[in-house]
């Protein structure tokens, strides 16, 4: 499972390099000022998070369960918050057209962050 999230983890590093690197090249010229903000936040709320998840997955200080559980919601905010950027800026949805994900997924990295405290928290040692 460990080998299985590192490789995800690391599939994921790379693809944010290449939103990056999209954003800086390709979107430069075709997107407002304001998009290309909110477009570069996407990129680099998705890459700390990434950190995030590959420090806590090669350290040894929780459980593969505390890990696996942390690692799902981070995912799931990952997913949420820059994808719906991502979507947005890539196609003609309007972001009011679902307006609820972008924010969604903000709380769902918060969630993951107060998970994490609460299992530091929780931790014996």
């Amino acid at each position: 499972m460990m080998k299985t999230s590192l490789a995800i983890i690391a599939l994921f590093g790379g693809i944010t390099v290449i939103m990056g690197a999209i954003g800086s090249h390709a979107l430069k010229e075709t997107l407002s000022p304001e998009d290309m903000q909110s477009y570069n936040t996407a990129v680099y709320y998705q890459m700390i998070h990434l950190i995030v998840l590959l420090a806590l997955n090669i350290s040894n200080y929780f459980s593969a369960d505390i890990i696996s559980k942390v690692n799902w919601i981070f995912a799931i905010g990952i997913l949420l918050f820059s994808g719906s950027i991502y979507v947005f800026k890539f196609t003609s949805l309007s972001p009011k057209t679902f307006w609820y994900v972008t924010p969604l997924g903000g709380f769902t990295l918060i969630g993951g962050w107060f998970t994490l405290a609460y299992f530091f928290l929780k931790q014996s040692t």
